[in-house]
């Protein structure tokens, strides 16, 4: 771990969501700006990291994808152990995929931090001609549970990087707020990062077992 200086906080990052709205493609996106076409479902849980700069503070973005196991119902609360932030995503072109965003909310909130900075994202707001969620209904349903909200496309590599980076800057917020000071989420600082999550940059990970 000889490379702590390089970096201020590691945030831990997840993509939850139905499967199929674009989630991977979301976080290869960003971390190593690629979109792969013929995206097959992952299977078992992988992360990628992306170190940035942002506000004069270095910030190595932690993003943890569900790869697939959402359609099993077996996330467990390791996935969401840690995690100060999340990304809800769902398809702007299927309606059902935003029905559930209120079950995965519940999910998270079961098992997570009850300071994590929850982003709802539309995600393929390239398929505009077949919308079947409109963006007032998504960012009222965000407003109304606090949620910040965005529409992304994964495949024009529209608002991705703002995305992250508004979830990045609200941690920051928050780490540094006094309010949270005692709690959970302050525990990304540096001094709590465990040995193991080696500094690979921009490298796909799996971890974890297979299942």
């Amino acid at each position: 771990m000889g490379s702590d200086e390089a970096y201020n906080f590691v945030f831990k990052v997840v993509l939850i969501g139905e499967s199929g709205v674009g989630k991977s493609n979301l976080l290869s996106r960003f971390t190593k700006n690629e979109f792969n076409h013929d995206s097959r479902t992952t299977i078992g849980v992988e992360f990628s990291t992306r170190t940035m700069e942002l506000n004069g503070l270095t910030i190595k973005a932690q993003i943890w994808d569900t790869a697939g196991l959402e359609r099993y119902r077996a996330i467990t609360s390791a996935y969401y152990r840690g995690a100060v932030g999340a990304l809800l995503v769902y398809d702007i072109s299927k309606q059902l995929t935003y029905e559930s965003a209120e079950r995965w909310l519940k999910e998270l909130y079961d098992h997570a931090d009850p300071h994590i900075v929850v982003m709802l994202v539309g995600n393929k707001s390239d398929l505009e001609s077949l919308r079947a969620v409109s963006t007032t209904d998504a960012k009222d349903f965000a407003e109304k549970n606090g949620l910040l909200f965005m529409e992304t496309s994964a495949l024009e590599s529209t608002n991705v990087e703002i995305a992250f980076n508004n979830v990045l800057i609200e941690i920051h917020k928050k780490v540094s707020s006094k309010e949270v000071t005692h709690g959970s989420i302050s525990a990304v600082s540096l001094s709590n990062t465990r040995a193991g999550t080696d500094d690979t940059q921009g490298e796909t990970k799996p971890c974890c077992r297979n299942l």
